[in-house]
């Protein structure tokens, strides 16, 4: 199987293999020191910055992406050096990232299947803080010719990865493109062999995990970004 050439060669030994191309995974890929002090800057943010949905709670920062483009809004320091930290091992084919979500699921939450769409380079990359997750990959729905059209969720499940504190997912190209990612809504997760990447995880089949307050960033770059002074001298 043929790599993307830009990816790192960290990221390169560290493919999870038996998932769709271009799945990608590091444990420890920050120090506890790291998340410790990520999880106090977080929590530390203005109480405005937190926006509540069905399921999980949320800050956005760098901007909101539109169709026609980011608004770039300052990214604040302590985000902007694991931005640069992620960037360097080419998950956007040279760019830098600049948009980050922060993501709050307490024990119970999730998130439906879905994917990132268009409005951002065709790679998301995930720093996990706090807790575990189970992400759960899907094949499509809807599209012309797919035998998965009409299939359940369970149906679609194609493979699912342990996503351990302090680690690095990435989806980028095919696994980005073609597949739905999503998370369950339960307080524990039981490991099978569907789990791809245990070994990597440093767990095994049969184990039932129970679940913290999991905190992610998921860390994208937005090529079509709109610079606040060109908007302001727009009449």
């Amino acid at each position: 199987m043929e790599r993307p050439p830009s990816i790192s060669e960290e990221l390169r030994h560290c493919v999870v293999h038996g998932a769709q191309p271009t799945v990608y995974y590091i444990p420890d890929f920050i120090s506890e020191e790291e998340e410790t002090y990520l999880l106090q800057q977080i929590y530390q943010s203005p109480k405005p910055k937190w926006t509540q949905l069905s399921g999980r709670r949320l800050q956005n920062w760098g901007g909101l992406p539109r169709p026609k483009g980011m608004l770039e809004e300052p990214m604040p320091g302590w985000l902007d050096a694991y931005c640069h930290k992620v960037s360097s091992h080419g998950p956007f084919g040279g760019k830098t990232a600049n948009h980050v979500l922060v993501n709050e699921y307490k024990p119970g939450e999730g998130i439906m299947p879905h994917e990132d769409g268009p409005l951002y380079y065709p790679a998301v990359t995930t720093i996990t803080l706090g807790s575990h997750t189970l992400l759960d990959l899907y094949a499509p729905v809807g599209r012309s010719g797919d035998d998965a059209v009409s299939a359940s969720e369970d149906e679609r499940h194609l493979f699912s990865l342990l996503l351990r504190p302090r680690s690095l997912l990435v989806l980028r190209d095919d696994a980005y493109r073609n597949l739905l990612h999503g998370i369950g809504a339960q307080d524990t997760d039981q490991l099978t062999d569907k789990v791809l990447n245990l070994n990597a995880a440093g767990a095994r089949p049969g184990e039932t995990l129970s679940r913290g307050t999991r905190v992610s960033l998921t860390i994208r770059h937005v090529p079509k970004v709109l610079k606040t002074k060109f908007l302001l001298g727009r009449k």
